[in-house]
């Protein structure tokens, strides 16, 4: 009966659609609003001049370093607790999350301290000390919002798994006007607080962030339908089993997401030795990426969901329908915002900077890069999409080998290569990232077709596990 329906055709396409679009619209835009918080601190850091938003962009790489290792455990809640959805098991559901928060917190506090440390890893980098200087006032700000923002995306990730991923949006649609005014106080000092620049951005996102994570705790428990998982119920008891689960699925992509982050890690690096104009463009340019990255990351988010309730039902034709169509709706959208993009290149870096202090090189360049992205931006999108709808198939191992290849044999070494070796600066380090995003996008695009073509599911967790834990 299940394969009947899903070779049904045009009807099934569309209900696949259909519930693709109304599952991940609400994650897109929970994304974009998280983008909209960091957009928002860069232009109000813009106003402080080039070496500012230079600082910000070195700040923000190393947070990251950190960021995507817990990001990519996390992560692993949504398959996890989607394929207990779907094989309704929900005492499942909630271990999957209570892992996700135990992992957060064990690997947050000791990474939240390095934070601390950042302008000499700086400076061993080879950036200026006053970059150094500037970016580690701004890390002083940030170093505690790694927990909270991680207990964050478990719990919306446990929402999604559920069908029900509106309140993180409505969560974070109220902490896009609190980031904003707080951010504006502290960093300019108005209303009787103190001018703390860069220090007050990242004062302004922590502070934020613990907020958005003490909302979701009470949704999660209070509302329904979320309450009735009891998901702070026996919190103090470790699941092991389960744990190490989350850690065989994570870990794989926290490396990916490790990699990825490296390699424009790297590339910020790259950008601060040819000068900060150059420095400043890459940071205009891509956070520009970012903001239309949120929305096949949303989709990239459903997609794991839908083939997770699919796997959790042992319908394998599903598991493929909901990836492919995954993969058509991130692609058409990034295609869409692309041309956009490329037809308002010139007008949207000036949104970044101030009039008063805005560079002409620093715009020329990012325009530049924009006009560079057309490419890039739609195999990042789509790369980000499969590699979802493989989490849902707890396939994450192969991806990480995958993610080598892509982002540092071909990618850095292009990037070095094009910049450097061949005298094309900021613009050669974009084309070997855009060479990068397409092996990397190719092959996961392959892997998916090649797992699902031959019917493919994995063992769902809660058949397996003992249920004392729960």
């Amino acid at each position: 009966m299940k394969q009947e329906k899903a070779s049904a055709g045009w009807p099934y396409w569309r209900e696949e659609l259909t519930e693709t679009i109304r599952l991940s619209l609400p994650i897109a835009l929970t994304q974009l609003g998280q983008i909209a918080m960091m957009t928002t601190d860069l232009a109000l850091v813009g106003r402080l001049g080039d070496e500012a938003v230079a600082a910000a962009a070195l700040g923000q790489t190393v947070l990251f370093a950190a960021f995507v290792l817990g990001m990519g455990l996390v992560s692993a809640v949504a398959p996890l607790a989607s394929q207990a959805f779907g094989a309704r098991e929900p005492r499942m559901v909630r271990r999957s999350l209570r892992v996700g928060l135990w992992a957060a917190l064990m690997l947050g506090v000791p990474l939240s301290f390095l934070q601390l440390w950042g302008e000499p890893l700086l400076l061993v980098l080879g950036q200026s000390p006053s970059s150094a200087s500037l970016a580690d006032r701004y890390l002083t700000g940030l170093a505690w919002s790694l927990v909270p923002a991680w207990w964050f995306l478990a719990m919306r990730a446990f929402m999604g798994a559920v069908n029900r991923p509106e309140p993180a949006l409505w969560i974070t649609l109220a902490a896009i006007p609190a980031n904003f005014a707080l951010a504006y106080v502290l960093i300019f000092g108005e209303f009787g607080f103190p001018r703390l620049d860069l220090l007050g951005a990242g004062i302004a996102t922590t502070v934020v962030n613990i907020g958005m994570c003490a909302a979701a705790i009470w949704v999660c428990y209070t509302q329904r339908p979320f309450r009735k998982f009891q998901v702070l119920g026996r919190f103090w008891r470790f699941d092991w089993p389960l744990f190490r689960e989350l850690i065989v699925v994570g870990t794989p992509i926290s490396g990916s997401f490790a990699l990825e982050y490296g390699l424009f890690a790297c590339a910020a690096l790259m950008m601060g030795w040819i000068g900060t104009h150059a420095l400043a463009a890459h940071q205009i340019a891509l956070q520009i990426a970012a903001i239309l990255f949120m929305v096949p990351f949303g989709i990239s988010m459903a997609a794991t969901v839908r083939v997770g309730h699919a796997v959790g039902r042992g319908d394998a034709l599903a598991t493929r329908h909901a990836g492919f169509m995954a993969l058509m709706l991130g692609a058409a959208f990034m295609a869409t915002m692309t041309l956009l993009v490329v037809l308002t290149r010139d007008l949207l870096p000036a949104l970044f900077l101030d009039g008063e202090f805005a560079s002409q090189e620093t715009l020329a360049l990012a325009s530049k890069l924009l006009l560079l992205g057309a490419s890039f931006f739609i195999f990042d999108g789509v790369q980000t999409v499969a590699a979802g709808a493989l989490r849902g198939l707890n396939d994450t191992r192969v991806p990480l080998a995958f993610a080598v290849l892509g982002f540092w044999i071909v990618g850095f070494t292009s990037a070095y290569a094009f910049g450097f070796t061949f005298g094309l600066g900021a613009v050669g380090i974009w084309i070997g990232l855009t060479l990068g995003l397409f092996v990397f996008s190719s092959l996961l695009v392959w892997r998916f077709h090649a797992l699902t073509a031959r019917g493919y599911l994995p063992e769902v967790t809660g058949a397996k596990l003992s249920p004392h834990a729960a």
